[in-house]
């Protein structure tokens, strides 16, 4: 709830018209779902305008307007508060931070990095609400807006918020770490993704990090010492911030050992004490599993807690999940793909045990900039060594299916295709997968590779 007077003050608006009701009983940016006494946002995105929406708002009930300054002789006299701001999206971060302030005494733990964000969010807040009344962004609400709008949801019932951090461009984590100001961070790894704005590994790391540059008190940071990169920011140490490690490779924190990996479940110790069991495919969330625990200790979370919590976890969707499709077994990684998660996917592929064959459907890996061709060609190196048919979805997929084929890959069994149809009917008619065969599915999420299941 805020008054009209915060929400100026918040975004630093200019008052056109006062009407009505001096207090905003909640905010939105969709005239769909807007209700009675709420504020509505005219954000402008890049299929739409907010402005549009407007009087449509105002007929469901919105008592108050904030846009940019289009129109300004039709927002006088309608019975509506009319607040003018430069930007509107902006102003809806701007509104959020003034809502963080508002709750600045309960913790904010963030989680960014290149691969597992969303696994280790969801980790942490399973863990966390055995004890406490916990606020998260639902599924991927990462960015400028989604962020926002999951903090606008904070208030004194809560006692903890987790929120994901997510950034393709230059300067996104900063803005959104100013937002949420969040006290305990956490950085998965740093890795190949969106390299079109983030030019290499190093500017991955330089637009990551700014989140553990810009905590607040008490600055506890949450590192993977295993990524070559954040064990250099380890060691390097940094004034402001206390560090805590984890990892499997490298002495740590929280230490994975002992691990033992089978088709659908992960076993492993951790400082040599405590046995943990996760239901997944993968061995890499071993890591995002020490992240969680890392922050369940530091909220006093016993280890029996925090082991049946995990232990029962179920792994969101499209990220390598099991699943059966009449009768044949498929690996679901279709919610995203970097060269890292990709590596990571066909590493289960490679270990899983199944009595027939190993079929691999890949899509296009975005946003990979000067390094797309060369990653996509290694992709389909990599992949030879592990599928016995190779089936690519999109231009730069092609690249793949003539890197298998360079190392000796039998060409019989190398498909390629421009569209999911294409090579969902290439699968069920002419690999015609039976009982026995395992299909991994991955590809960016912009390729919409969950069609490949879809009738």
């Amino acid at each position: 709830m805020f008054r009209v007077e915060e929400l100026i003050e918040a975004t630093k608006g200019r008052l056109i018209n006062q009407a009505g009701d001096r207090i905003i009983r909640g905010i939105s940016i969709d005239s769909r779902t807007i209700h009675s006494q709420h504020a509505f946002i005219a954000i402008k995105g890049n299929n739409f305008d907010g402005h549009d929406f407007i009087d449509e708002a105002i007929k469901k009930g919105a008592t108050c307007i904030i846009k940019e300054s289009v129109g300004e002789a039709k927002d006088k006299g309608r019975g509506v508060t009319f607040i003018e701001v430069q930007e509107t999206t902006k102003a809806l971060g701007d509104i959020a931070r003034y809502q963080r302030k508002k709750f600045f005494n309960i913790p904010v733990i963030a989680v960014t990095g290149s691969n597992g964000k969303t696994t280790a969010k969801e980790m942490i807040t399973r863990i966390l609400s055995r004890k406490f009344k916990v606020l998260r962004n639902e599924g991927t609400k990462n960015n400028q807006i989604g962020l926002p709008l999951t903090l606008l949801k904070l208030n004194s019932s809560y006692d903890i918020a987790v929120l994901e951090l997510g950034s393709n461009h230059f300067g996104e984590i900063a803005y959104l770490t100013k937002i949420c100001q969040p006290n305990i961070g956490i950085i998965t790894n740093i890795g190949p993704s969106h390299l079109e704005y983030l030019r290499d590994l190093s500017g991955v790391l330089k637009e990551k990090y700014k989140m553990v540059e810009n905590l607040e008190k008490p600055y506890i940071a949450i590192l993977n010492r295993d990524d070559d990169l954040l064990r250099k920011k380890i060691s390097a140490k940094c004034e402001k911030s206390i560090i805590f490690s984890f990892g499997i490779k490298h002495r740590s924190n929280f230490l994975a050992s002992h691990i033992k990996m089978f088709n659908q479940k992960v076993n492993f110790l951790v400082n040599q004490k405590y046995k943990f069991t996760l239901r997944t495919l993968g061995y890499y969330n071993i890591y995002n599993a020490l992240a969680a625990i890392a922050v369940a200790r530091l909220f006093g979370i016993a280890y029996k807690d925090i082991i049946s919590q995990l232990n029962t976890f179920d792994f969101p969707q499209g990220r390598l999940k099991f699943m059966e499709l009449n009768s044949v077994k498929f690996i679901d990684d279709t919610y995203n793909s970097n060269p890292l998660s990709l590596r990571q996917a066909l590493n289960v592929l490679a270990n899983f045990r199944t009595s027939g064959r190993k079929i691999f459907v890949m899509g296009d890996m975005l946003e990979l900039g000067s390094y797309k061709k060369a990653f996509h060609y290694q992709a389909g190196q990599e992949a030879a060594g592990c599928c016995d048919a190779l089936i690519t979805v999109g231009s730069l997929s092609k690249l793949a299916a003539k890197g298998a084929k360079d190392c000796r890959f039998d060409s019989k069994n190398i498909f390629t295709c421009q569209t999911t149809r294409q090579a969902r009917k290439i699968l069920f008619n002419r690999l015609s997968p039976k009982n026995g065969d395992l299909v991994l599915v991955k590809g960016s999420r912009l390729m919409k590779m969950e069609d490949i299941f879809r009738n």
